[in-house]
């Protein structure tokens, strides 16, 4: 039998914050047993019991619909069930989700008027997701007893943490519950575990509302920024975190103890991430994903488990049309999905929508930043057809097939990360847009040469970017809640969003 810690019998709950309060313990119990377990083990100390723990489940029983009225008045796309029946999930790091844990409670006892059970699941936590921020004591290990852990320790078993759920592939069995969550604990934990290898800094850091670019340029930018505004003792963010966790407190902000553990890593991470940070995770987190649709997924895999507002595509393209200028921008509306990788997950039949509340905050975003109004908005903005592709020298390839397929979709505009970001927040429901900047037009002759490349560099970046943040300010001012639109729930959709 697995050594496990005491066990804590199921509670019943009318009140988030006990029900709340009822996660964290068991979570921390079971994490405290990991740990000591773990570090007597790296001392050499020999187990004859496997070692396990396991992650705390909330759990509702519902015997009624919501009535649709409700539904429509609320104006929300999450925090009920559609259906009745059991539902249950695995939660993890209740320190880092309290907010999000509590809201989704909040909403489920009174859209549903049911108690929350909270237990102790049968879901193991992998020794690794138990080590803290700072903890590498696995490092000390001999092969020998690195390879022992395997016997005595549960490893990440990826065939539990599979995206069915999201997907809309997932298979009920005789006998389990529905699920309440896109995410079972252990997903949420590899993600968690994933984002401090590719982005150099703490899942912790991340905002609510999160920027993608494809060129080091808007990092520069947005790193000029972060430092400016904490020179501002009126600020209203009040930190920047650079990779690893290089913590710039606001002037007048006293220094965390923990800011001291911070330090630039000797190179950058694959897509380093930067985080202006606001209260209440409010602020903004800008990845360099660098170019291809391959980075694009996978950060977007796994920062989707932090349940972002909004994420946004701000980056460089090639515009299709000659009527086009370089340094124009580009609206995406729809997109043609030649990236492939997400082929699988989410089929190229399923259309990925235009979302009004985050096409009209761009679109705001640039009049307000440019000073264009109206129809004069149309000098330097485009909304159209956005084509993402794979290839990076599709302009090479013979017969002219791409450019075929592109003017038959109406494309206005080609990048290779676009697609991808659009497609995995419909398929997340995470809210999304983007937004391009005309850089070349390879159709047309106009290629970047080096002198001409970094002038519109210079005369760009910092207007593309302040854009993208004004658009944010605009999503924030009008709350979080309207941003999860109901276009992107489905048929038999979880609560928790």
């Amino acid at each position: 039998m697995p050594h496990m810690p005491p066990f804590i019998a199921p509670t019943r709950h009318t009140d988030p914050d006990a029900a709340l309060a009822q996660v964290a313990a068991i979570y921390d119990q079971q994490i405290r047993h990991l740990r000591d377990a773990m570090q007597r083990f790296v001392a050499g100390e020999t187990f004859t019991d496997r070692v396990r723990a396991c992650y705390p489940f909330v759990r509702i029983h519902t015997e009624t619909a919501v009535p649709q009225a409700v539904l429509e008045n609320s104006g929300l796309s999450y925090g009920f069930v559609s259906g009745t029946g059991r539902y249950e999930t695995t939660l993890t790091r209740p320190d880092l989700y309290a907010n999000y844990y509590r809201e989704q409670f909040r909403l489920l006892h009174a859209n549903h008027g049911v108690e929350l059970e909270v237990g102790t699941s049968h879901e193991p936590i992998p020794i690794h997701f138990s080590f803290a921020e700072n903890e590498h004591i696995e490092g000390n290990l001999t092969p020998e007893r690195r390879w022992m852990m395997r016997d005595l320790f549960d490893l990440p078993d990826l065939h539990g943490m599979d995206d069915g759920i999201a997907n809309g592939t997932w298979l009920r069995r005789p006998g389990d519950a529905q699920p309440l969550s896109l995410f079972t604990a252990s997903r949420v934990d590899y993600s968690l575990h994933r984002l401090r290898h590719y982005t150099g800094s703490a899942p912790d850091w991340t905002q609510n509302f999160v920027l993608f670019t494809n060129y080091q340029f808007y990092i520069d930018e947005f790193v000029r920024l972060g430092h400016e505004e904490m020179a501002k003792a009126d600020s209203e963010y009040v930190a920047f975190v650079e990779p690893g966790n290089v913590v710039t407190r606001r002037t007048g902000i006293a220094a965390e103890p923990t800011d001291s553990l911070g330090a630039p890593p000797p190179r950058l991470p694959q897509m380093p991430a930067y985080h202006l940070v606001r209260p209440g995770h409010g602020g903004i987190t800008m990845v360099n994903i660098g170019v291809g649709p391959a980075n694009a997924k996978t950060i977007t895999d796994h920062i989707a488990v932090l349940r972002p507002h909004a994420w946004m595509m701000l980056g460089h393209c090639a515009g299709l049309r000659n009527s086009q200028q370089l340094g124009d921008y580009v609206l995406a509306h729809g997109y043609v999905r030649e990236d492939h990788v997400l082929d699988e997950e989410l089929p190229l039949w399923v259309p990925i929508p235009a979302l009004a509340e985050i096409q009209v905050a761009l679109e705001r975003a640039v009049a307000d930043v440019t000073g264009y109004s109206g129809a004069d908005l149309k000098r330097v903005m485009r909304t159209g057809t956005v084509a993402s592709t794979d290839n990076r020298n599709w302009e090479l390839l013979p017969g002219n097939t791409p450019q075929l397929r592109f003017s038959q979709s109406r494309a206005v505009a080609l990048d290779m990360e676009s697609a991808t970001i659009a497609a995995n927040g419909f398929r997340f429901r995470v809210p999304y847009g983007t937004l391009l900047c005309v850089s070349d037009k390879p159709l047309h002759g106009e290629i970047k040469l080096p002198g001409m490349a970094n002038q519109f560099y210079r005369e760009r970046v910092d207007q593309h970017l302040r854009i993208g943040m004004r658009a944010i300010e605009i999503l924030r001012s009008q709350g979080f809640q309207r941003l999860h639109s109901r276009k992107l729930r489905s048929f038999d959709e979880v609560a928790f969003q």
